[in-house]
């Protein structure tokens, strides 16, 4: 069964950080592109960054500069580090395991990120 648990989301002041983490079972995360897209309320989803197996990374225009994302193949685990959060970055954040950066193949129930003062 596949699964992914999200962490680390919450509520953060703009200008600040939070760092989420995406922990998988149930697939050869080594041999999976692992990436984080997000939806806020009333709007579709969006890509955010992915990293292949190989380590290079993509990012979405709107996040570039500003989010970091990383991958711990012995822990199975995908990072999304992002700083200089503005409130248009609030939203509910899913990763997800695919053959490639735009295909999304698993996904978890995501964790909510808000930021506002």
């Amino acid at each position: 069964q596949v699964q992914f648990v999200e962490s680390g989301g919450g509520l953060v002041q703009p200008g600040g950080s939070l760092r989420l983490s995406c922990v998988a079972s149930g697939i050869t995360f080594s041999i999976y592109t692992m990436g984080w897209y997000r939806q806020a309320a009333g709007k579709q989803r969006e890509f955010v960054g992915a990293i292949s197996s190989g380590g290079s990374t993509n990012y979405g225009d709107s996040v570039k500069g500003r989010f970091t994302i990383s991958r711990d193949n012995a822990k199975n685990t995908v990072y999304l580090q992002m700083n200089s959060l503005k409130p248009e970055d609030t939203a509910v954040y899913s990763c997800y395991a695919g053959r490639g950066y735009f295909s999304y193949d698993y996904w978890g129930q995501g964790t909510q990120v808000t930021v506002s003062s």
